[in-house]
């Protein structure tokens, strides 16, 4: 698996990698029955909903068809987010490219660094969100889509998969690293204008053959804004 490391600014750094999963394969091999198994099945839909979708999906005409809309937007907005996790959790080796200016000690503690802080946040929000699924419970009696209870799904089992993710990459994943001359020109674009950024990220992304990096780099470096 490769992993791109990638400055989003004079010191700060962000993991990335290219969508490589099929969605419907998303929690394959996750447990199947019961109250568990069936929303793993839900979030396997609305994974798929929204990757189907995601951000070319058209406006609805009716209220409920918007919210919807919004929703699988929100949703596949945060696929990209937590993918690299989600795809670290069957990996055993993965390999780092990174700024040539960038030693691999120095790379490797900022993985381990970065996965860490990613598992305590993550275990943090899966304890909320699990209290929010039960409370949005009572909800499923009313007649209609439980919208809050789907949301919940998502992120219960997002945080899940994302926490052992984080958790492979930390103790079972052996890392090896890549000097790659591309990503240290990243390194100061933050501090240009828009339309000359995205140019020159379009550039880069084109010579290291990573069709979304260029949103990728706009979503992190508003993040750190």
């Amino acid at each position: 698996m490769d992993v791109y490391v990638i400055p989003v600014g004079v010191d700060r750094y962000e993991l990335y990698c290219e969508p490589s999963v099929d969605p419907e394969s998303e929690v394959e091999g996750e447990p199947t029955g019961g109250l568990f198994g069936r929303l793993r099945g839900r979030f396997r839909e609305m994974v798929r909903a929204a990757e189907d979708q995601g951000e070319a999906l058209p406006e609805s005409r009716s209220w409920l068809g918007r919210l919807q809309d919004r929703s699988l937007r929100w949703v596949a907005q945060r696929i990209a987010e937590q993918r690299l996790l989600w795809n670290l959790r069957r990996q055993t080796s993965a390999r780092a490219a990174h700024p040539e200016d960038m030693p691999f000690d120095q790379v490797l503690a900022l993985i381990h660094r970065t996965l860490q802080r990613d598992y305590e946040r993550h275990r943090l929000w899966l304890v909320i969100d699990t209290v929010g699924l039960v409370v949005s419970a009572p909800i499923a009696l009313v007649p209609g889509p439980n919208v809050l209870a789907y949301f919940f799904t998502f992120r219960v089992f997002g945080h899940w998969l994302s926490m052992r993710g984080a958790s492979q990459g930390l103790h079972r994943v052996t890392w090896s690293g890549r000097p790659c001359p591309p990503l240290t020109e990243l390194r100061d674009l933050a501090s240009l204008e828009p339309s000359a950024r995205e140019a020159r990220i379009q550039d880069i992304a084109n010579r290291l053959r990573l069709q979304h990096l260029t949103n990728f780099f706009a979503r992190v470096t508003v993040r750190h804004a």
